[in-house]
């Protein structure tokens, strides 16, 4: 872990070109935090490092990899599992769907919606904790579907909300708890109603669609493959 927090430091100085001074302050810094802060921006300076992408850092998603599973059925399931989770479905959108005078090529995504997740009681007491909290409420699941026929759910990760922060301003134990509920629901809704049982047959279904379709995208490493 010290060499992945390392070379995420490392990756944030080459991609910001920092100068000494200011590259030493964030060092000093980012070692001062509590271990699972470390590691919640480590692994997000991973993802960064690795693809570029911090809007890819924030998030989970799952690929679709069960042609049977029509859009609707994946939506009736996540609204089903909204009440077991605590959660209610408070809405959804259809974001957009292209025309072919649009142009749907295969990299395109050609279609997107949203379902709106809420648990009133653990919103009250994180808005409290922080106002700022309201801008990722309500919590969002999007259903994206490419050109091409992937088609993903993806939904924030929570991980850097409830570790990302520091001795100045703690969550309250109580409220801890009540967001890694929130953080827990946020991954097995989408995983379940993608249709897994768990996070390790979605990631090994993944990479097997990846290698078959010969597509270049991060992928996550299985167990017996992640050499930290």
């Amino acid at each position: 872990m010290t060499n992945r927090i390392v070379m995420s430091i490392a990756s944030i100085i080459l991609a910001f070109n920092m100068s000494g001074c200011t590259a030493m302050k964030l060092g000093t810094t980012f070692m001062g935090f509590d271990s699972k802060t470390q590691d919640a921006y480590a692994g997000m300076m991973d993802v960064v490092s690795e693809t570029g992408d911090p809007a890819q850092a924030m998030m989970n998603e799952w690929l679709i990899t069960d042609d049977e599973l029509t859009e609707e059925d994946i939506f009736d399931e996540m609204k089903d599992l909204a009440t077991e989770y605590n959660m209610r479905y408070v809405g959804e959108k259809n974001m957009f769907t292209l025309t072919e005078a649009e142009n749907p090529t295969p990299d395109k995504v050609v279609h997107a919606r949203s379902g709106e997740f809420c648990s009133l009681s653990v919103a009250k007491k994180m808005l409290t904790h922080s106002r700022y909290f309201g801008g990722f409420m309500p919590c969002r699941v999007i259903y994206v579907e490419y050109g091409d026929g992937r088609r993903y759910l993806v939904s924030m990760d929570m991980t850097l909300a409830i570790y990302g922060g520091t001795d100045k301003k703690p969550i309250k134990p109580e409220l801890l708890e009540r967001m890694k509920s929130i953080q827990n629901a946020l991954l097995m809704i989408p995983l379940t109603a993608a249709g897994y049982e768990t996070q390790e047959e979605a990631d090994r279904a993944m990479i097997k669609y990846y290698k078959e379709h010969g597509i270049n995208e991060r992928v996550a490493k299985l167990p017996e493959e992640d050499k930290e």
